[in-house]
């Protein structure tokens, strides 16, 4: 045997251990992976379209002219669904977040992204994209389905006509916003019970409460809180009363990038 040989054969073997750290788009299809494969997921989207259309439905098939709802903007009318629609996409965006932290799953996701805020940033931008898409389809579909009834009422109305189009828009952004801030309460708060108690009671009760007091500025300042600023954006006919939908959707963005900012905080400063 050479010498050459025998160096080789003692040679310590080298390993390369190093493992290539997951970029922002792997997070995302990471995360959107994900979002199609959990139950949880499809079953949140299901039911918000089901609810939405459902009571468009019911709003179009029940409506006679000259009602008690003849006022009401017709987007708003056959939209009126979208409100507990918005709660159903709510926790979908909460599950996203907390529900890593109740399984513990999100340790794994963690480790193969040690820098984290990757991580919350591909759950709101999957989160984002996905309801807003599926939002305004829906929107679109129940609109359409709605006006078969409404055709020969004073609420027939065509996606053409204007502002229609942009409030079904609207409508579609205002509650993909409400589900990003409870996506950052689910990631904040990291309990899944807490997070749905902090959005119905936070973002759903107290601004009603609020918004009752017999005080002027306490309802100029309610109509910029993120319901209210959603309701703004999903109407073609801005009521009176209500924040004009530019500022509207400003402070919805706000709010949700505050949302966000929390959990990105307590990610680069806690353990898990």
């Amino acid at each position: 045997m050479t010498a050459s040989t025998t160096d080789t054969l003692n040679a310590t073997p080298t390993t390369d251990t190093t493992t290539p750290a997951l970029t922002q788009a792997g997070a995302i299809r990471s995360e959107w992976y994900k979002l199609l494969t959990l139950r949880s997921s499809w079953a949140a989207v299901g039911t918000a379209v089901a609810l939405l259309l459902g009571v468009g439905l019911l709003m179009g098939a029940t409506y006679t002219s000259g009602g008690g709802d003849s006022d009401v903007d017709t987007v708003v009318l056959t939209l009126y669904g979208s409100q507990l629609g918005a709660v159903a996409l709510a926790v979908l965006g909460i599950l996203l977040t907390a529900g890593e932290y109740a399984t513990g799953t999100i340790r794994a996701t963690l480790t193969a992204v040690p820098t984290r805020l990757p991580v919350l940033w591909a759950k709101a931008a999957v989160f984002t994209g996905s309801v807003l898409t599926v939002s305004f389809l829906a929107n679109l579909l129940t609109f359409s389905a709605a006006q078969i009834f409404l055709g020969d009422t004073d609420q027939a109305a065509s996606a053409t006509d204007d502002g229609v189009l942009t409030a079904l828009a609207g409508n579609a952004t205002g509650v993909t916003l409400l589900g990003l801030i409870a996506l950052g309460l689910g990631a904040a708060l990291r309990s899944v019970p807490g997070a749905i108690g902090a959005f119905v009671g936070g973002v759903l009760i107290v601004p009603g409460i609020l918004g009752a007091l017999p005080y002027g500025t306490t309802a100029v300042i309610v109509r910029y809180f993120p319901a209210q600023a959603a309701d703004a954006l999903g109407t073609a006919t801005p009521a009176p009363g209500t924040a004009s939908p530019g500022a509207a959707l400003l402070a919805l963005l706000l709010w949700s990038a505050a949302a966000l900012a929390v959990p990105a905080l307590l990610l680069k400063h806690r353990d898990v």
